[in-house]
């Protein structure tokens, strides 16, 4: 028997930051040799809120996969692909619209939170902010197709998303019912633990917030990032007390980040003021930067033959395709069409 398909992407954002190494990659990484993997940038996912700023789409593509190979996304175990170059994800976003109640998709908590992002407090759309487009409003459906195309039935998530991944499995159960079939698999969630990784500011880390430590960041810039950590803000000299429960990122990041000897000697430096914040925050930007040195050394030599990372593309694509394929001839059969 054959290992069961699980299917994930992530939109096309360019260069990865620490959340996502932790949030997403590691995972992945480690379930390429228990599952026949599909891993897929979400480019036309990307379009939905920023149809009008694509000026750097196709390098922010190519950075979210040279992000993934040198994290350890191997292209010999898993299939690295575009969505927008499976037009077979289209078509069945087409066909599935078609048995979508609307309830379904306004009920979606995820269009729920992007809907509150993009209007105003009056609840109208500004000059300065997206339209609740069409496409937007589709997204639970396209993301149910990116799914159903590969007929996955894992999909790794985290507790947060499992409302989210419940209109896939609606979805697929109401084509199954509809169309006499049972050839859908209702994809079960994958639980994963997502550690809380927050930017240098204390905020959730993010590109937009520019408070983000990219995976591919040189040492000279990550140890600058990691000097702005927040830390204890009740602490005024570097012989005080500390209290490492309230240094707000910088100790979360050695829980993280450091073996645990290192943790348990760092809290127990600042408890005695032993340990001043920034000879800790120094201590630290040298622990991430030598933890990322392999990753950041191989997408280095990724970058020297780019040639060969499209090459990966381009078969990933091709893979997808066909895989794609087959699930599409036994939809159309089914719909009679």
């Amino acid at each position: 028997m054959g290992k069961a398909n699980l299917v994930s992407g992530m939109r096309s954002t360019g260069k990865l930051h620490l959340g996502h190494y932790m949030g997403v990659l590691t995972n992945w990484v480690n379930l390429q040799d228990e599952f026949n993997c599909f891993y897929f940038v979400a480019d036309w996912h990307a379009l939905t809120t920023k149809y009008d700023k694509t000026e750097n789409l196709k390098q922010d593509k190519l950075d979210v996969v040279l992000d993934w190979l040198s994290c350890g996304i191997n292209p010999e175990k898993s299939t690295i692909y575009y969505q927008s170059k499976v037009l077979q994800i289209a078509e069945l976003h087409i066909l599935l619209s078609m048995i979508t109640p609307n309830n379904w998709v306004e009920r979606d908590p995820t269009l729920k939170d992007m809907v509150k992002i993009i209007k105003n407090k009056d609840g109208d759309t500004t000059e300065n902010v997206p339209l609740l487009n069409y496409g937007l409003l589709g997204y639970p459906v396209l993301m149910s197709a990116d799914i159903m195309a590969m007929n996955g039935a894992v999909v790794p998530v985290g507790v947060d998303q499992l409302a989210h991944l419940e209109i896939t499995r609606d979805i697929a159960r109401r084509f199954n019912n509809i169309y006499k079939t049972n050839l859908f698999n209702e994809p079960k969630p994958r639980l994963t633990e997502i550690p809380l990784l927050k930017g240098v500011d204390g905020q959730k880390m993010g590109k937009s917030f520019q408070n983000d430590i990219k995976i591919s960041d040189d040492e000279e810039t990550t140890a600058k990032k990691v000097m702005q950590c927040i830390t204890d803000r009740s602490r005024a000299r570097k012989d005080d007390p500390g209290h490492p429960d309230k240094c707000e990122v910088a100790f979360n990041y050695y829980k993280i980040f450091a073996p645990e000897e290192t943790v348990k000697q760092v809290e127990c430096e600042c408890k005695l003021g032993q340990r001043g914040c920034a000879d800790c925050k120094k201590q630290l930007g040298k622990i991430i930067n030598d933890k990322f040195a392999p990753i950041r050394q191989k997408r280095n030599e990724l970058l020297k033959d780019i040639s060969k990372v499209e090459d990966i593309i381009n078969d990933g694509c091709k893979k997808a395709s066909l895989e794609a394929e087959k699930t599409l001839e036994l939809v159309r059969n089914a719909v009679n069409i």
